[in-house]
């Protein structure tokens, strides 16, 4: 056959095209490790970076954790021993290594390593202190110490043995990053560490997290799930948490974002659930996150201004690493990713597990690379994991690892800066550092050193630095010098920097137990600041208000709630410091003339009051209670209702059975039983008695719920309350513009797993209640998503709606919504009626196989 000649470029071209287009991966045959080289070569990097190799095997094994010491040197956590092999036989032998890593001659990679600590037990974290280290290992936290600085531990010594007690790798302490507040905190931990006057303390914080823990310039934790990508701190630790009578719902553990969709380039059929439908892609990738690790907030100017203060999440499972750009909206931070279906970075090599990350002294993101086939720790490898690890070869080998650096194009590497070496003069100026890892290290190098010499520098720096970061890392370096002024604080309080200022009243209220003398000063301020605040502003205040005499408070309280009312953080910070006053505050709403009509945000609050009064057991101020309802004008007041609601549930919730004993039956029992429907009413007289009738009396079938059902309702209600009334009414009733009623909805009443799916995925567009349609603008377009609530806490208020307002259903299992989720992975979008009610119909009758 003759073909004309002007064809012949062309078809050159195809031949050219058909020689070097890559095949597809075929995920189903086996992935043999790669040379650094070769893996280079498997990064799929966003436009703008690439990613250069810092060191590999030999010279590091299994890394887990990095982190860069103040001379540059970087510290590896090696759990060598981490899954031998498919049963993680092996796994208690000591074998896990700190090693410190070296450029000796400043080209970049690391050439040279020291064995820091060897032969431990699952190593899990490491904190860098002065001439040491912390180190969490074999279940426990030592303090090490290098005596002779040659970066080997001469000494280990126990601090702390409940540190990490729970041994399964996914589910134990880790962490101990050091905060700008001067403590150590840790994810999948309720401790905190710092040392004060050369002595190491522990302290009590809230829980957080899963693996992983990072801080933004503000100071606010940043840490993550592995089935949720991004949660964080939205107040500083240890506020929300003060009044045992009020349980928090927001400001711990916030969702960034509810996104977890994520987009592999290669198939990820080696994932220990790629057997459930919706998992896993047409192509078999990994769908959403399945182990999230270690979220690091990038406070580096190193990248484009667009990417500071981004936070990277790790995701082995799926090869990759995911970008989030957070946004402040009010008091609340949001994240979004910056290009959906594609990552920032991802590799085609399966072995590329990223499971830790650091930003470095150059500013650059240092990635350690775990690099081996199976990650899943033994405790969870399912029959489907066990089978595609060993048909496609991933368990072996072991002990390799790298780490990867991502750097702008044509960026260079030079040596790091040897802080150790600086004078504390230099240092005060490195609390400016555009890079955080230098302000961090230049605060924790000058809270070590002591030298209060430094005190005048910089406190010419938190007062007229030019730098607001530097002034906020110079206030904190002279609180962990112990050298914090009264005079210095107050004056801060009105700086016109809202950051400065908050944290001034932070530190003011701690001042003040050792100098009470200043209270007034205080007091004076916060009384003048309060109507005038800002939302951010209103939100510390609201914090700081407990130091206040009680009237004050209460005063202040009032005002906030006017102004911010609407905000359920703003809420709960006012609760978090009304211990032991909750019920004078109750006391002065109940009585105030701007409170005879309700609303949602006022019924929230009085309820949280309320509840909190009896569960307390305060038996004296529970009666005035039940007096404030039997002698009220309107016995439909919606105080009344509140009150009898707050009755029942913290009866429930709280065991207070038979906690008020009256001479007769009292006038409460009658408007329980007008007011409330029939379980209610039983639930509240469950905390009387009176001559002839006792809680232990009854019937167990006169209640619709058994007794773990009960309690789960109890909490299932202030759940609701936080997350769902604002657009659902505290009565179920819905809110006009916002959401569709719950009170008689089949909907809520038909099937758990439906509804779940609701909760998990959200809704969209119109749908029919009682046989009423709707829709927008009747009520909002979609309902988001609330998959970052845990399982337990999505259940309890499923079983609360399907029991209140008259909706008598079943309760409904963490189980249940933890296999929903499971089984339903991959949904990623909201789900419309008629598509949810198809997608159940699928379920219940599942075609023939």
């Amino acid at each position: 056959m003759n073909l004309p000649r002007s064809l012949f470029p062309f078809l050159a071209l195809v031949w050219l095209f058909a020689c070097t287009a890559e095949s597809p991966i075929d995920g189903n045959t086996p992935s043999p490790p790669k040379s650094p080289q070769e893996a280079l070569k498997t990064f799929q990097i966003e436009q703008g970076f690439e990613i250069q190799l810092v060191v590999s095997e030999p010279l590091v094994q299994d890394p887990i954790f990095i982190t860069f010491d103040e001379d540059g040197r970087l510290w590896v956590i090696e759990m060598r021993s981490f899954m031998p092999d498919i049963d993680g036989e092996g796994e208690k032998l000591p074998l896990g290594r700190i090693n410190v890593l070296e450029d000796t001659n400043g080209n970049g990679q690391m050439d040279k390593s020291t064995i820091y600590l060897d032969s431990l037990i699952m190593p899990r974290a490491l904190g860098l202190i002065k001439g040491g280290a912390l180190v969490a290992e074999n279940n426990a936290l030592w303090i090490t110490y290098d005596d002779n600085g040659d970066l080997i531990a001469d000494r280990k010594e126990l601090f702390d043995s409940t540190y990490a007690a729970n041994g399964i790798p996914e589910h134990s302490d880790n962490g101990l990053l050091r905060n700008i507040d001067n403590w150590y905190y840790s994810a999948k931990s309720k401790l905190r560490y710092r040392q004060v006057k050369g002595e190491w303390i522990r302290d009590s914080t809230e829980a957080r997290g899963q693996y992983g823990i990072s801080q933004d310039d503000q100071g606010r934790l940043i840490y993550n799930y592995n089935w949720s990508q991004l949660h964080g701190d939205l107040v500083p630790p240890n506020y929300l948490g003060r009044n045992p009578n009020h349980t928090s719902s927001s400001g711990i553990d916030h969702g960034l974002t509810i996104d977890r969709r994520i987009y592999p380039i290669r198939p990820t059929l080696a994932v220990n659930r790629g057997y459930i439908p919706g998992t896993l892609d047409e192509e078999g990738r990994l769908l959403e996150f399945t182990a999230a690790c270690s979220p690091t907030v990038f406070r580096s100017n190193l990248f484009p201004e667009e990417y500071y203060g981004n936070v990277f999440v790790c995701e082995p499972a799926g090869n990759l690493v995911k970008r989030n750009v957070v946004k402040e909206a009010g008091i609340i931070l949001e994240a979004f990713d910056p290009n959906p279906g594609r990552e920032f970075l991802a590799s085609k090599d399966e072995r590329f597990r990223p499971v830790h990350m650091a930003v470095g002294p150059d500013g650059a993101l240092y990635v350690a690379d775990m690099y081996r086939g199976l990650i899943q720790h033994g405790s969870y490898v399912t029959p489907y994991l066990r089978e595609q690890t060993l048909k496609k070869d991933l368990v072996l080998p072991i002990h390799m690892g790298r780490i990867w650096r991502i750097v702008p194009k044509k960026w260079k590497p030079s040596a790091f800066p040897q802080l150790s070496q600086e004078s504390s003069e230099d240092l005060v100026q490195r609390l400016q550092h555009p890079i955080g890892w230098h302000r961090d290290m230049a605060q924790r190098l000058l809270v070590e050193r002591q030298d209060r010499s430094l005190v005048p520098a910089l406190e010419i720096m938190v007062k007229d630095g030019t730098n607001e970061l530097g002034r906020l890392h110079a206030l904190w370096t002279l609180e962990g010098m112990e050298m914090l002024s009264s005079d210095l604080l107050l004056w801060l309080m009105s700086d016109p920097s809202t950051l400065l200022a908050n944290h001034a009243l932070r530190l003011v209220e701690l001042k003040i137990l050792e100098e009470p003398e200043i209270l007034e000063n205080f007091h004076v301020f916060l009384m003048n600041e309060a109507p005038k605040a800002s939302r951010k502003r209103a939100l510390q205040l609201a914090l700081s208000a407990s130091i206040l005499p009680e009237a004050s408070q209460i005063t202040l309280t009032e005002i906030l709630f006017e102004k911010y009312g609407e905000e359920l953080l703003i809420r709960d910070a006012l609760m978090s410091g009304l211990q032991d006053r909750e019920f004078s505050m109750a006391r002065e709403l109940w009585n105030n003339d701007n409170w005879e009509k309700g609303s949602p945000e006022k019924e929230i609050l009085l309820e949280m009051l309320l509840s909190a009064v009896i569960r307390k057991k305060n038996i004296q101020e529970i009666r005035e209670l039940v007096q404030w309802v039997e002698k009220s004008k309107d016995n439909e007041d919606w105080k009344v209702n509140i009150a009898l609601n707050s009755l029942a549930i913290q009866a429930v919730e709280n065991q207070n059975l038979g906690l008020l004993e009256y001479p007769r039956k009292p006038l409460i029992i009658d408007l329980a039983e007008k007011n409330l429907s029939d379980n209610k009413a039983e639930m509240l007289k469950r905390m009387f008695q009176w001559p002839g009738y006792s809680p232990t009396n009854l019937i167990a079938s006169s209640v619709s719920l058994d007794e773990i059902a009960l309690k789960q309702f109890a909490q299932g209600r202030q759940k609701y309350l936080a997350s769902c009334a604002g657009c659902h009414g505290s009565d179920g009733k819905g809110v006009n513009r916002m959401g569709p009623p719950l009170a008689g909805s089949e909907w809520v009443t038909d099937n758990e797993t439906r509804l779940a799916l609701i909760i998990l995925h959200g809704m969209e567009g119109p749908l029919e209640i009682a046989g009423k349609t709707y829709d927008a603008p009747e009520i909002l377009p979609v309902m988001p998503s609330h998959s970052t609530m845990d399982d337990g806490n999505i259940a309890a208020i499923l079983t609360y709606i399907r029991n209140e307002w008259g909706n008598q259903a079943g309760p409904v299992s963490g189980r249940l919504v933890g296999t929903t989720r499971h089984t339903n992975q991959g949904r990623v979008y909201p789900w419309t009626a008629g598509e949810l009610n198809e997608h159940i119909k699928r379920i219940e009758n599942p075609a023939p196989q």
